[in-house]
């Protein structure tokens, strides 16, 4: 189940560029939906609303598209609801933390997951990372330290626990989230994008759904449009995200990722009056120092980035 050279535009790198701050300004309008809708909505049910609305623009588009039909066609269900499994816990968690963590402190943490794929690329797929990239590791997760480290009572401060708990449920949520790269990265040996993209979403509904036994809640008015719109907005955003890689290569797309956290910063301080703290903005700087010179490196050695072109894992 190749996926079909057809699939991918002629390259155009500022296209791509394009799409992906799109793409990056939507999964942030996402959040940004999800963290106004406040603590009280359960992590299980920010989950079902993310997944189960964004089926509605990823739906019309395969429509359109006329791949509906051919996109649940699998050769491997068992991994794609594994993929699900490990998806639904790392959105579960993230959303989690979210909602009792600054913005930008959220998102810099959220940072880690890229750092930890390598990592565990090089553990489970026997992927060859040399020494610059393992230096820059390393660096980017002290980085994350200097960042974690002031409300985690460390260094003699006195932490809260409402922030401790955030903080840990955050960073459990990036390594889940770099265990669903290395299986997206099998997935996609021999499954479409079409395909993955349909199944997470499908597998994250039903899974998110379960948890309705452990206690949901009755949103207002106003929450249900905010669920509504993150939905959307990640459908949306998965979209654009996967259309970006079909004009640039992954290196020259990536480290626009790293605009997100300037917008954390604004919307943060904007709508929730999160001022940004010191320890956060060096230990961020120092994260996307780190995952810029990983990408950098990747693209000098000219390693394989097929996988990333191909399919990107749906952002929670």
């Amino acid at each position: 189940m190749a996926e079909p050279a057809a699939a991918y535009g002629a390259p155009n790198p500022m296209l791509g560029i394009s799409l992906k701050i799109v793409s990056v300004v939507v999964f942030v309008g996402m959040h940004t939906s999800l963290k106004a809708s406040g603590p009280d909505i359960p992590a299980g049910q920010l989950v079902f609303c993310r997944s189960f609305f964004a089926l509605i623009p990823v739906v019309a588009y395969l429509a359109w598209l006329g791949d509906l039909r051919t996109a649940l066609k699998t050769d491997d269900f068992a991994g794609h609801v594994l993929r699900g499994v490990i998806g639904v816990s790392s959105m579960s968690l993230g959303f989690f933390a979210l909602s009792r963590l600054p913005y930008p402190e959220w998102i810099s943490i959220s940072y880690a997951a890229p750092l930890l794929t390598v990592v565990f690329a090089a553990v489970f797929l026997r992927e060859t990372v040399r020494a610059y990239r393992w230096s820059a590791v390393v660096i980017g997760l002290l980085g994350v330290l200097v960042v974690t480290t002031p409300n985690m009572g460390i260094m003699g401060s006195v932490p809260d626990a409402r922030t401790t708990i955030g903080i840990t449920a955050s960073l459990v949520s990036a390594a889940f989230s770099a265990v669903a790269m290395i299986q997206i990265r099998r997935l996609v040996r021999h499954e479409k994008t079409a395909t993955i993209v349909v199944y997470f979403s499908l597998t994250s509904t039903g899974l998110s759904l379960l948890t309705i036994v452990f206690g949901w809640v009755w949103p207002t008015p106003e929450q249900a449009a905010l669920l509504v719109a993150a939905g959307l907005c990640g459908g949306v955003g998965q979209l654009l995200l996967t259309a970006c890689y079909r004009y640039a290569d992954a290196s020259t797309i990536a480290p626009f990722e790293y605009t997100s956290l300037i917008l954390a910063i604004g919307i943060g301080y904007a709508l929730f009056g999160e001022a940004i703290g010191a320890s956060t903005l060096i230990g961020s700087t120092i994260v996307v120092a780190a995952g810029i010179f990983i990408i950098w490196r990747e693209s000098r050695l000219g390693l394989p980035r097929r996988e990333s072109r191909r399919v990107t894992p749906p952002q929670g």
